[in-house]
């Protein structure tokens, strides 16, 4: 049987991040990816959005490692020549009826100290003359990021490290033994291989394998949720320089509007629970981005919007139920020596994964 240091499974932008904060303190590490590339799947499907902070529960880990992440994802980005663009955002009230809430996201915001820029419906219309609304926030710190040269530069940091990657190698089950984690790993040439760490970053299978390793605490793995968010490209030229969000809802951040880095427009994404993972796009779905676009440009006109793409959040929480917040379980949680797993990492997970990253390695010995 093999044996390995530390051992991190899934290589989406989280995991990416784990293992290179990992290798960074000096373990050795192994990456163990299912897929035959490197985030191609929750990683690659969506806004890709550098969040500032602004709408999570204080003291959250979601509100903590996303402002901490935001500062260090610029700072990575500019140290590595990872393409990004600070946009900035406007977070708008439609009517009156909204502008209450926008006030509280604003004091909200403050208390976590990211601050933003109040404006009037004179004021927005300046900065994005195509903008109806009453109001709006404006928020400096938030931008967009190339998330396939990210995963792209924590994978090579990481390997100048030591790290090495193993790609179509899933995980089909653990235990428990004498100090390690041992994991049966699958693919073209089947093995087992001892850990002293293992650290599930699975995202969408973290739930799923965490209950093939045998010895994990009764209970400790949380319920598994699938919100899907597809998205609509605009045709033409696009009306915003900024990304234009509106005040979140329950499970999500709201149809918003975002740029990618070569200038394409698109709205996005919406929430739709599903039992499966299916990344068909409906183009049924499209009468309701019209309608909900509509209530802050009004000007879009029939047939601008085509298909474009869609992701599946890991969500911990169901349909009706409010934002959960990630959830990092150490072996004390989990019931096995050795064995760290992640849950519910979906938005702001990108801009939050360098501080994911090194709080794991902060945590394990």
């Amino acid at each position: 049987m093999e044996t390995v240091d530390c051992v991190v499974i899934g290589a989406g932008v989280v995991g990416l991040a784990v293992a290179r904060a990992m290798a960074r303190k000096g373990r050795e590490v192994l990456i163990l990816e299912a897929e035959s590339a490197f985030g191609s799947v929750t990683s690659s499907r969506n806004s890709e959005v550098i969040h500032a902070g602004i709408f999570y529960t204080h003291g959250s880990l979601k509100e903590r490692l996303c402002i901490e992440g935001r500062d260090k994802l610029y700072a990575f980005c500019d140290a590595y020549k990872v393409t990004y663009k600070r946009t900035t955002k406007l977070v708008y009230a439609g009517d009156e009826s909204q502008v209450s809430a926008l006030r509280n996201l604003q004091a909200h915001a403050a208390v976590s100290g990211v601050y933003m820029t109040w404006m009037d419906a004179k004021e927005a219309s300046r900065l994005e003359p195509a903008l109806h609304c009453a109001a709006a926030l404006h928020s400096p710190l938030s931008g967009i990021v190339d998330s396939h040269g990210l995963m792209l530069a924590l994978l090579g940091d990481a390997e100048a490290h030591g790290a090495t990657i193993a790609y179509n190698s899933p995980v089909t089950g653990g235990s428990g033994a004498d100090g390690h984690v041992v994991l049966s790993v699958g693919g073209a040439e089947p093995m087992q291989l001892a850990a002293r760490t293992v650290i599930n970053c699975a995202g969408l299978g973290a739930q799923a394998l965490s209950r093939t390793i045998n010895g994990i605490k009764a209970g400790s793995v949380p319920p598994q949720h699938y919100g899907k968010g597809s998205y609509f490209y605009l045709s033409g030229k696009p009306p915003f320089t900024r990304m234009i969000y509106p005040l979140p809802g329950i499970a999500s951040l709201g149809l918003h509007y975002t740029l990618d880095l070569s200038g394409q427009a698109r709205f996005g994404p919406d929430l739709q629970w599903v039992t499966a993972i299916d990344y068909h796009v409906d183009e049924g779905r499209a009468q309701l981005f019209y309608d909900e676009i509509r209530k802050y440009w009004p000007d879009l006109q029939e047939g601008a919007l085509r298909p474009g793409y869609s992701g599946i959040r890991p969500k911990i929480q169901g349909p009706g139920e409010p934002s959960a917040d990630f959830m990092i379980h150490t072996p004390e949680a989990t019931g096995v020596n050795g064995f760290i797993a992640l849950y519910g990492i979906d938005s702001p997970g990108l801009t939050s994964c360098l501080a994911i990253g090194d709080a794991i390695a902060e945590r394990v010995p």
